[in-house]
């Protein structure tokens, strides 16, 4: 009722050139009037619109009833209704208006109007009695029609049109459903829904035959007669973290869970622990795709505003570190929440009303750069961004289909689901999908085991993923890079593979199975990620990431003795190929004795085009036959 109280509680200044005399308003419109005002205070808008409609019919110049009404309509976000009757208000009396031009000029803003709401506001400020606090009021509109304006200049010949779609009856209902969620394959979705008017559970469907099937509650034990919200799916469908309020084993006010699927449903809520969860409130996890970092809001002290966004980070024993706020780029002296980390793994996306926008909380998106630096945060700008609050909002893996809540003039009640087509600006960088399973090459048994991508130009890891105990693993990754992809388990060699995808299209899927070969005596395994260029024995820089991870083998395996093999395919003569294969065997020794690992456990041999993998004959197969092989000598 903010509008409304604002217009009832206004206090006017009569000018004697006034036109507008409230002393002299027919007692009968003055009748309905106050019991218009009567109806409000119980929210029962269109109730009160009606008596006000009866006011203006007994008295057509009475102006407070045109403003009453407008302040009615602004609730009810019929911003159509509440502009024609501040302007009618406006037309009886201009000077009797003066004041009402702050909400006017939000009801244009609410309409898109931004050139007429910048006007009214500067109108607004030119009046030389106002309080320090209505100026303060005016001046914060002010910037933000301003900034609305310049935003919409920027985006001048851009035919982005935004139009949203309701996400139907299978998943919308008379009461409200937010907080959508969704796994990398677009296929499930996990949402909040009000039952009762108080209980706040958790529902899914299933994207099949084009269409969502009938939501369900979720099942299993997840569930309760406690509000459970504001939940995160894994991208593999895993786990869901999520938002419980008041739970007996809570810290605080709310604090964050994770449940886990499992073949009876999702298990029951587990608190994620002190170093997550204060005494303070905690809500709206997002956990990055590879599992490794979790954001999410909390008011807890300390912090830059009331609500900021921190994330925490899961160890290699699963445990997750103390909480890290994001620091001064991303959290503001307001309020920043709902945070949502894209497959990507690089661009967050989350709410502020700390930020330059439109008004209340709005829309922002931030890129993480190089060493975890955050780019300046993007206003995802109009019409997504408005003058009343956003909420959530996630985006599938392609960038493009984002889900997000809102009570529109078509819901079906409350709030409702909607999707929507993200502009090309604003969008998440392009990811492909790497999904397979890791296994003992000998039994075929999966194994547990950690998952790593690096960037081979960068050589920063950018993914870092635990399997399941079968072994499967899921990855997504930006496109546009060549990536090393290891996995290191103990009493194994490690895998190591050259994954080329900087020529790649975007949202393409890979299955890569792992086979790991066991510790022992006469194992080999080829060097995919160790790079010459032609007829050179130097070193590329892209090995390092592979020659440390042979670094860290022999250290953990104190005992281990190797032999590098070098090979060639049969194009030159033969004494120059084996020369260059011992060339280049003898380079890796340098780079592992230089590390620390003691000679006597080291050797080489070249092999030049004496041992082909495959046919001479093709480009492919002599490719193959240029390889640097490890093979273990004894353990």
């Amino acid at each position: 009722m903010k509008n409304l109280l604002l217009i009832v509680a206004f206090s006017i200044s009569f000018l004697a050139d006034a036109q507008y005399n409230p002393d002299k308003v027919n007692k009968k419109a003055v009748k309905a009037y106050n019991k218009a005002i009567e109806v409000a205070q119980n929210s029962d808008f269109p109730s009160g619109i009606k008596l006000l409609e009866d006011a203006v019919k007994a008295d057509a110049r009475y102006a407070d009833a045109y403003l009453s009404m407008a302040g009615m309509y602004g609730e009810l976000k019929n911003y159509n209704g509440a502009i024609l009757n501040y302007e009618k208000a406006k037309a009886i009396d201009h000077i009797y208006f003066r004041d009402y031009n702050l909400p006017y000029s939000i009801n244009l803003a609410g309409k898109g109007e931004f050139t007429k709401a910048l006007a009214a506001i500067n109108e607004f400020l030119s009046m030389k009695d106002l309080s320090e606090t209505s100026f303060r009021a005016g001046d914060y509109r002010r910037r933000s029609y301003q900034f609305a304006l310049d935003y919409a200049a920027a985006q001048a010949g851009n035919d982005y049109k935004f139009e949203p779609r309701s996400m139907g009856s299978n998943i919308n209902s008379t009461v409200s459903e937010y907080y959508p969620t969704i796994t990398i394959d677009g296929r499930e979705l996990i949402y909040t829904r009000r039952v009762n008017n108080f209980n706040e559970d958790f529902y899914g469907s299933r994207f099949s035959d084009s269409a969502w099937e009938s939501s369900k509650g979720l099942a299993g034990s997840i569930n309760t007669e406690q509000n459970e919200g504001a939940q995160n799916i894994s991208q593999d469908g895993k786990w869901l973290i999520f938002t419980g309020c008041n739970f007996a084993e809570g810290y605080g006010s709310c604090d964050l869970y994770i449940s886990y699927f499992t073949a009876n449903g999702w298990s029951a809520a587990e608190n994620m622990g002190n170093l997550i969860n204060t005494s303070a409130w905690e809500s709206a996890p997002s956990l990055s795709p590879d599992k490794r970092d979790l954001y999410f809001a909390s008011r807890r002290p300390g912090g830059f505003g009331g609500s900021d966004i921190y994330v925490t980070r899961r160890m290699p024993n699963g445990r997750w570190t103390a909480a890290e706020n994001l620091g001064p780029i991303v959290n503001t002296p307001g309020n920043e929440g709902c945070p949502f980390m894209h497959a990507d793994n690089h661009s967050l996306y989350f709410t502020s009303d700390g930020h330059l926008g439109y008004g209340g909380d709005d829309l922002f998106m931030v890129r993480r750069g190089p060493k975890g630096l955050w780019s300046e945060p993007i206003n995802l700008g109009y019409p997504i961004n408005t003058t009343e609050n956003e909420g959530s909002l996630v985006i599938t893996a392609d960038g493009v289909t984002a889900y997000y809540a809102s009570d529109r003039s078509d819901s079906k009640g409350g709030l409702d689901l909607y999707t929507f087509e993200l502009r090309k600006d604003i969008r998440p960088v392009k990811t492909l999908w790497v999904r397979g399973r890791v296994f003992d090459k000998n039994t075929l048994k999966g194994l547990p085991s950690s998952v790593e991508l690096t960037d081979l130009l960068s050589k920063e890891v950018t993914s870092k993923v635990q399997t399941d105990d079968s072994g499967n693993y899921l990855i997504t990754l930006p496109t546009g890079r060549d990536y090393a992809f290891n996995v290191n388990r103990k009493s194994y060699l490690f895998f190591s593979e050259n994954f080329p995808l900087s020529e790649k299209g975007p949202d393409s899927t890979y299955a890569i199975d792992i086979p790991l070969q066991p510790l022992e005596a006469n194992a080999t395994m080829v060097l995919r990620n160790v790079f010459f260029d032609v007829n050179k024995s130097e070193l590329k820089g892209q090995s390092q990431v592979e020659l440390d991870n042979i670094v860290k083998l022999l250290k953990e395996n104190p005992s281990l003795k190797i032999r590098i093999n070098g090979h060639t395919d049969n194009e030159g003569k033969a004494a120059d190929n084996l020369r260059l294969s011992n060339d280049r065997a003898k380079a890796v020794i340098t780079y592992l004795t230089s590390s620390g690992i003691e000679p006597g456990r080291l050797s080489s041999q070249g092999f030049g085009a004496t041992q082909p993998v495959a046919d001479n004959t093709t480009e492919e197969g002599r490719a193959r036959n240029r390889r640097t092989e490890l093979k273990v000598i004894s353990q």
